[in-house]
């Protein structure tokens, strides 16, 4: 056989029950999922910032940064809603390298994939209680869905992903904001027929049942940036690209027009600093025009405790060990900006 059956997994109903949400806890995210929702409907003008390191690989270091985020949470409340990105599965483009806590609790470790789903929803909780922010997470594995449906106020689907059948159908069973991020291809119609396909319902086979979803509404796109025929990175963030995404929106037949900018990964050619430039361009092309303005309503980017990132094995505290994240300085500067921006 070409599959060797290490384990059984525990089903998500049993991860939950060793490891629950409060109900306080429960309640805060309602709160926040319902906040998100608005923005992403058009019936808050409050600006997302979806903010964290590339992949949350410690859980001291990532709780430690999630929580710094708090106090500005609160000082930029009335015009910005911080959502911590707690990336727990890291995409590979050749499949080499580490692939998230979720797989690998220890990088330096051998894979574990029990552990990993343990690790996965403990950070997550411990992340909620100590910061009061619930976060995002990119659903690389949709099966992986169920184990911390309960815990997440956003999710992202990679360029990778978003063509795949199956995390169309999975996402709209999904009852929170989830964002389609184009292609590596940078086909704009890809990246919208997926968001067409998770607004509308599916009849189809999920972890071993047959299912029913009703699609979900607060489905959107999220722009990244592309790779050329040629290997070289093209934008995708500008004045007339987001032009251009609005004309094409509008022809398509979807509720709840909405675009997050990616500013990093082949938007900034994965030069981190770049992204300070970047979110402030976008913040000004909302100010320029109205329709990008009622379509842009978020910003992702790439951030920890140290700017940079190192080897696995390195050790320093608070430092990406995937790609490169702006530093919590720079950072913390930078959002307090696009509040201001936003103002």
């Amino acid at each position: 056989m070409s599959f060797t059956f290490l384990n059984q997994l525990p089903t998500p109903a049993q991860i939950k029950e060793e490891y629950p949400l409060s109900k306080e806890l429960t309640e805060l995210k309602a709160k926040r999922d319902a906040m998100i929702s608005d923005v992403i409907c058009g019936k808050d003008d409050r600006f997302l910032v979806i903010i964290g390191p590339c992949s949350a690989d410690n859980e001291d270091s990532v709780c430690d940064y999630v929580s710094r985020l708090t106090k500005i949470q609160e000082d930029v409340k009335d015009r910005v809603i911080i959502i911590p990105r707690v990336y727990t599965n890291k995409p590979r483009t050749t499949g080499e390298g580490y692939k998230g806590i979720a797989s690998q609790p220890d990088p330096e470790k051998a894979p574990d994939m029990v552990e990993g789903l343990i690790a996965m929803r403990k950070m997550h909780i411990r992340a909620i209680a100590e910061s009061g922010l619930t976060c995002a997470d990119e659903m690389l594995y949709p099966e992986n869905w169920g184990y911390v449906e309960d815990l997440l106020s956003y999710v992202a689907i990679g360029a990778r992903s978003v063509e795949d059948q199956q995390h169309r159908l999975t996402v709209s069973g999904f009852d929170v904001a989830s964002g389609m991020k184009n292609p590596t291809s940078g086909d704009f119609s890809v990246m919208l027929n997926s968001v067409y396909a998770a607004q509308h319902p599916h009849h189809f086979v999920y972890r071993g049942y047959e299912v029913e979803t009703s699609g979900n509404p607060l489905t959107h796109v999220v722009l990244r940036g592309a790779v050329s025929k040629h290997g070289n990175t093209t934008t995708n963030y500008h004045y007339e690209d987001l032009i251009r995404l609005h004309e094409m929106y509008d022809k398509m037949d979807v509720v709840n027009q909405a675009a997050i900018i990616d500013t990093n990964h082949s938007n900034s050619g994965k030069k981190f600093k770049e992204q300070i430039r970047i979110a402030k361009e976008v913040m000004h092309n909302r100010q320029l025009s109205s329709d990008i303005k009622s379509l842009v309503k978020g910003l992702m980017i790439e951030s920890y405790i140290e700017e940079g990132s190192q080897k696995i094995g390195e050790h320093v505290y608070g430092k990406s060990i995937t790609d490169p994240c702006l530093g919590w300085e720079d950072s913390k500067k930078l959002i307090y900006d696009i509040a201001e921006m936003n103002s």
